[in-house]
This record gives C-alpha cells, sequence and structure tokens, in this order.
C-alpha cells in the first residue's frame, strides 16, 4: 500500500473530509498536525502553500481535499494508492 502523509490542522473542515475519505477506503496515513511550532512554516516550504489539507502519496504532493476527492470521483486514486 501507498505511504500517505496527511497535513492538517484539528478543526479545519477539509482535513477532516480528506481524512475520512481515505479512511472509507481503508488507507492507512500518517497525520502531521501543522496547527503548533514551526510545522507549518515547514510546510510552506515544501509545498509553497500554508493552506492545509496538504496530502502526500509515495513522497508526491497531490494537493488538498478538493484534488483528492477528484482523483477519487476520476477513478485515478486507487491507481495511485496501488503503487509503491
Amino acid at each position: 500500500m501507498a505511504d500517505v502523509v496527511v497535513y492538517a490542522t484539528p478543526f479545519c473542515f477539509y482535513c477532516l473530509r480528506a481524512k475520512q475519505l481515505l479512511t472509507k477506503k481503508g488507507v492507512a496515513f500518517r497525520e502531521i498536525d501543522v496547527g503548533r511550532g514551526d510545522a507549518r512554516d515547514h510546510l510552506a516550504e515544501a509545498t509553497g502553500s500554508h493552506r492545509v489539507p496538504q496530502i502526500f502519496i509515495n513522497g508526491s504532493l497531490v494537493g488538498g481535499y478538493y484534488e483528492l476527492a477528484s482523483m477519487e470521483r476520476d477513478g485515478e486514486l486507487d491507481a495511485l494508492l496501488s503503487t509503491d
């Protein structure tokens, strides 16, 4: 299964939706809370954005919730998740 990392904050609606979508699909993921400390600054350096969620699959930035949901609708997410 793919290595999935979700950068999120605890009270973000779109973060919750992204995690729900992944959980519904049975995908294990690591969540990194960027609501504290300088984690959000590090995320901005890596992605060019302070917005959350930011979702990485196998080390590649997929985007946020909208991109993840769009990939799911278009049937692209399963293929990406099945690659190692």
